[in-house]
């Protein structure tokens, strides 16, 4: 293997993006890249002899999607750096933008796990970790509850039987995020040329163990306010950091903190996390039950049984009605109106 090969695969590059290369096409003028940090209007890269700051600007953009994010591979002009195009994603992150929900937000591309970080206090939110879990396996990306803190918890197994019941065999990891004995438990995730992507409220440690990881204190961190256990925003930009400390070979993503969380089109997803419930409307008597007083409700029956409980319920029908409204809105918008008028 070459050292160009070896240090490509590091970043995260494999088969399925080198079979899109053209023949010959990196002996010519393009090279390849990986995006490590997003900034307004430019691009931080990393490749083979290519590092440093470039515009994001791609020819033939046709939409928001067609942008470049943290975690995509691009090819770019050798010489001038000038982006060429942009690579198929294995998946993409992505969420309604917080001030226009018209908009869609880009987080990270390329993905092999994604690290729900929660800490073991108030941040702890069964509704906020859903939505999370709902986005990972809408985009087919394994999940991990990362539960930090726990050095500061009074009772920390409680949290820890409360992220596990949230669905049959999902990892949960408890970590204090200033040692590195504890954080090397999730070293078997972020094994050489694996992405992980961290997600998660401000204040709940993600800088904190993205610089335990590392072996490094390199990113700033923030204490968080202790009457309501909420964090400032610390990291402010999308960025890919490579793991060359105690645990080499991966590269970690860290995001702004996100408290609120819009999910896009995420049908699939609800289902996955919600089959449980998904799996009692086909017992229903009739195919268009609304579960509410209808005779022969298999989920008015759970919830008499106490199998399903009324808050799961709940939220469950709030994410189905978002996912409702947002797919109809995108629906809309890609028709146009119905009966423009004519000009004159």
């Amino acid at each position: 293997m070459e050292a160009s090969d070896a240090i490509l695969e590091d970043l995260g590059w494999n088969a399925f993006f080198s079979s899109q290369l053209v023949p010959g096409e990196e002996q010519g003028e393009a090279c390849v890249v990986r995006v490590m940090a997003v900034h307004r209007g430019m691009i931080e890269i990393a490749g083979v002899g290519q590092e440093g700051m470039i515009s994001s600007t791609l020819p033939h953009s046709k939409g928001p999607e067609d942008r470049p994010t943290v975690g995509d591979w691009l090819m770019v002009n050798r010489e001038t750096r000038e982006p060429l195009r942009l690579l198929e994603r294995m998946n993409l992150f992505k969420r309604k933008a917080p001030l226009d929900q018209r908009r869609i937000q880009l987080i990270a591309a390329n993905v092999d796990t994604l690290f729900i970080v929660t800490s073991c206090n108030q941040d702890f939110n069964i509704a906020r970790l859903e939505r999370y879990l709902v986005l990972a396996r809408d985009v087919g990306v394994k999940p991990v509850i990362v539960l930090t803190k726990i050095d500061l918890a009074e009772d920390p197994e409680a949290f820890l039987e409360a992220a596990r019941a949230l669905q049959p065999g999902l990892d949960v990891e408890m970590v204090n995020g200033r040692d590195p004995q504890s954080v090397s438990n999730l070293a078997p995730y972020c094994g050489k040329g694996k992405t992980v992507a961290l997600l998660g409220s401000s204040g709940v440690g993600k800088s904190t163990m993205v610089n335990t990881l590392r072996g490094s204190k390199s990113i700033a961190t923030q204490s968080i306010r202790e009457i309501d256990g909420k964090g400032r925003h610390t990291t402010t930009v999308r960025q890919l950091h490579r793991l060359d400390g105690p645990i080499k070979g991966g590269c970690l993503v860290d995001t702004p903190g996100m408290r609120e969380f819009q999910l896009p089109d995420a049908a699939f997803g609800i289902a996955e996390v919600f089959d449980d419930i998904v799996a009692l409307t086909l017992e229903c008597r009739f195919t268009n039950c609304s579960h509410g007083s209808e005779p022969g409700c298999a989920v008015q029956a759970a919830l008499r049984q106490g199998s399903l409980t009324p808050e799961r319920l709940e939220r469950w029908r709030k994410l189905i009605i978002e996912d409702t409204e947002g797919t109809a809105r995108t629906a809309g918008r890609r028709s146009g109106p119905k009966n423009p008028r004519k000009r004159k």
